[in-house]
């Protein structure tokens, strides 16, 4: 349906543009009957839909809904068309109880393993999480509703969110905390974007130009309406003309009257204010129009089934020495409060008022399987009963197999507060190592949002990681730890040793006004790597019951230039018995010799589904967008020339191809050459390195202490290393006053040889 939204906004009253601008209630942005403009209901959603049941006053009683596998556990899919499958379902959901934003995906990255909110982020690589939430952004977005990715930007901890600044660089920002959004907005447009609590270098993103719209809509060309968290505006006129449209969920006419008065006063423009009102009608309108259509039939039970297949492709087999998959037949006892209520969703915002739960031991016992069942520990606390804990021992000793399902309670991990430690309750890890102690085929099934340490790890024969899975996660527990089908989840993140390993572990949380990111682009795997530090498991890492060879790598060019592109190739194959999915990782390399780069970074990734003996290319393509760096001297994004290794692998830490292309390119770095410039940064730049070469030869004797014939200290690394370090000044230092004229017309030489 056309609708002529800037002859509405001319016919509404000022006060009417700023009731647009905040939220009617909770969950619905404001009417104007006598125009004709309708409501817009918003649900919360990342991971199913939290939708007030309209019978209900107490906007926090939710209807009754599926919860699928949080943003943790599509994370490990490392696969964009299952996060789009369950997009849309959440989708037809959404259509069925009138909806018209759902409020997800959450995409920050994951700095440190305490933030609170990590089960429902992807991963701490920005590539990973930006293909992902595009590939839900078009489910959702397929059903005619739409959706807002959240928090904009660098909200990676729940401590003192409302107020804390994250400070880092530019560099930082641009590299690690903004690609997963910028992917998202180019390659799905979601409707709405959701700014976040926190300040950037000490400006609230809710009044922060710089993202809301000179990067978001100038650069990104991002086309819908961007609305507060709930209670994330600071100031409410800054604003609106920095570019946050809506205030979410308003604040009694309050802000309103703000807004009103300051276009009176002439301290915001009018056409600032018309600006967010025509974005926010053209969302609410082109909902009204989705929602004109016949709403699809809901079908909660069909939506159940969809989850728990899901989840059998989100779960990460990390560890296995031959117990899993559990033999048919055999004598198994399962260990743990979470075999008979395992915990599936995080805890705040996002928690789900699901229709059922499976649960791994009423799944074996439907199949008929041969399993009895100790708690040993209860699934909510932490508490240690000796009767019960000798129950599980003795009842392990005599199994064939034990299985413990282990992991964190709703307690320990939800929005709202961060982590303070990276244990289990003490209770589990307990009695995992006594299992473990009697038990050699003792399998640990953990249900939690994020790492934890695992200190019986060596222990134990083998770990499945079922992050939070959705409801379904029994069904798909039972089918992956009985054979019914392939673990083919990968880890979204590294799980380090301990907590001292991480890399912001002496800045977070910060002092609760500043928290500073001193770690840089050095998030995640780029630290552990660039360290050569031991972790428990690595980023990528997961195992399957078959196994996968990787062939034929190739690259159809050795040498590209900007603008161009090269295609990378190479063949997988299942050696296996089994059918099974292998993902396939691609990885850069910058053998430049520029400084700052991690030894490697995620550029592509693809999920391959293969039947035993089959074999199948892949191919990825790169550009010098691959290759590249944010450039602060540059302000952009800048490849150096040269080498640049290829790497293709399983995990960040097995890598199964190396490959070598070089790279040309026009553009020069910023290069300011003064009496401080070194001699070594002369050398290296191939327009001033003969200059500073015959400059070195003519100096001689005085550069080298007077031993430049050729003397073991002339040719030593310690005067090789005191030269590249030497400003231009020192030649004056060291040569006299017969050197001391040479440094003005020198600068002007090598000047000019750069322009």
């Amino acid at each position: 349906m056309e609708h002529n939204i800037p002859e509405l906004v001319a016919q509404l009253t000022l006060e009417e543009k700023a009731g647009l601008c905040s939220g009617a209630d909770f969950w619905h942005t404001k009417a104007v009957e006598r125009l004709g403009i309708p409501t817009l209901m918003v649900s919360d959603g990342p991971h199913g839909l939290r939708t007030q049941d309209p019978e209900r006053d107490d906007p926090n009683h939710s209807r009754k809904a599926v919860c699928f596998p949080a943003g943790c556990s599509v994370a490990a899919s490392f696969d964009p068309d299952l996060a789009r499958r369950e997009g849309a379902a959440i989708g037809r959901e959404a259509r069925a109880f009138g909806v018209g934003v759902v409020l997800g995906p959450a995409i920050n990255i994951k700095r440190s393993p305490l933030c609170g909110r990590n089960f429902e982020y992807y991963s701490e690589d920005p590539v990973l999480a930006g293909e992902l939430a595009a590939g839900y952004i078009n489910g959702v977005q397929s059903q005619g509703v739409g959706t807002s990715i959240k928090h904009f930007a660098a909200n990676s901890q729940e401590y003192r969110r409302m107020s804390a600044s994250s400070d880092m660089t530019e560099r930082t920002l641009r590299e690690i905390y903004l690609p997963a959004f910028e992917t998202a907005v180019k390659k799905s447009q979601p409707w709405t974007v959701m700014c976040s609590y926190n300040r950037v270098n000490d400006v609230f993103a809710s009044e922060s130009r710089m993202l809301l719209t000179d990067i978001l809509r100038t650069e990104w060309n991002f086309k819908g309406f961007v609305m507060s968290d709930w209670g994330a505006v600071a100031d409410r006129v800054k604003g609106v003309a920095a570019g946050l449209d809506l205030e979410m969920p308003g604040s009694g006419g309050v802000n309103d009257a703000k807004i009103v008065a300051a276009v009176k006063a002439g301290t915001l423009s009018e056409a600032a204010l018309n600006k967010a009102v025509i974005r926010i009608l053209n969302i609410v309108f082109r909902a009204a129009d989705e929602a004109a259509a016949p709403a699809p039939e809901l079908d909660l039970k069909g939506d159940h089934t969809i989850a728990a297949e899901l989840a059998k492709e989100c779960a990460v087999l990390l560890q296995n020495r031959g117990v899993l998959p559990l033999k048919k037949g055999s004598k198994v006892v399962y260990i743990g409060g979470f075999a008979k209520t395992p915990r599936y969703q995080g805890g705040g915002s996002s928690h789900i008022n699901t229709i059922r739960v499976d649960s791994a031991l009423e799944m074996a016992e439907s199949h008929g399987r041969r399993v009895s069942y100790v708690e040993g520990f209860p699934a909510d606390l932490d508490q240690r009963e000796e009767e019960e804990f000798l129950r599980a021992v003795s009842a392990a000793a005599e199994a064939d197999a034990a299985v413990i399902f282990a992991g964190l309670p709703e307690s320990f991990e939800s929005e709202g507060f961060d982590r303070s430690h990276m244990r289990l309750p003490e209770s589990q890890n307990n009695l995992i190592a006594r299992v473990a102690a009697v038990q050699k085929n003792t399998v640990v099934v953990l249900h939690t949002g994020s790492p934890v340490e695992c200190p019986w790890a060596n222990d134990v024969n083998a770990v499945l990681c079922m992050y939070l899975g959705g409801e379904g996660v029994g069904a798909a527990a039972d089918a992956l730890l009985w054979g019914d089908a392939n673990p083919s989840g990968r880890l979204p993140e590294t799980w380090p040793l301990r907590l001292e390993d991480t890399p912001c572990y002496l800045d977070f949380p910060g002092d609760g006004r500043h928290v500073e990111y001193r770690e840089g682009v050095y998030v995640g795997y780029r630290w552990y790597d660039a360290r050569k530090m031991p972790v428990l498991w690595p980023f990528g890492h997961g195992l399957s019951y078959t196994g996968f060879v990787y062939r034929n790598a190739q690259l159809t060019a050795d040498e590209f230039a900007e603008g161009d592109s090269v295609r990378v190739r190479v063949s997988v194959k299942n050696v296996g018995m089994m059918p099974g999915k292998e993902v396939v990782q691609l990885y850069v390399a910058d053998c430049t010799g520029t400084t700052g780069r991690p030894p490697k970074e995620l550029r592509k990734f693809v999920k391959v589904k293969l039947e035993p003996g089959e074999e199948k290319q892949v191919e990825f393509t790169l550009t010098a967008q691959d290759l590249s760096y944010y450039d602060e001297t540059l302000g952009s994004w800048y490849a150096a020339p040269g080498e640049y290794k290829i790497l293709l692998g399983h995990s960040s830490r097995d890598i199964h191809a190396t490959l070598s292309v070089r790279f040309s390119t026009p553009r020069r770095r910023p290069f300011v050459i003064d009496e401080n410039t070194t001699i070594g940064e002369l050398s290296k730049d191939d327009r001033t390195a003969a200059i500073i070469q015959q400059v070195l030869a003519q100096a001689g004797n005085a550069l080298t202490g007077g031993n430049a014939g050729g003397s073991e200290i002339a040719s030593s690394e310690a005067v090789a290393q005191m030269l590249d370090s030497m400003p231009l000044r020192g030649i004056v230092n060291f040569g006299g006053p017969a050197a001391a004229g040479m440094i003005t017309p020198l600068l002007e030489i090598l000047r000019a040889a750069i322009q």
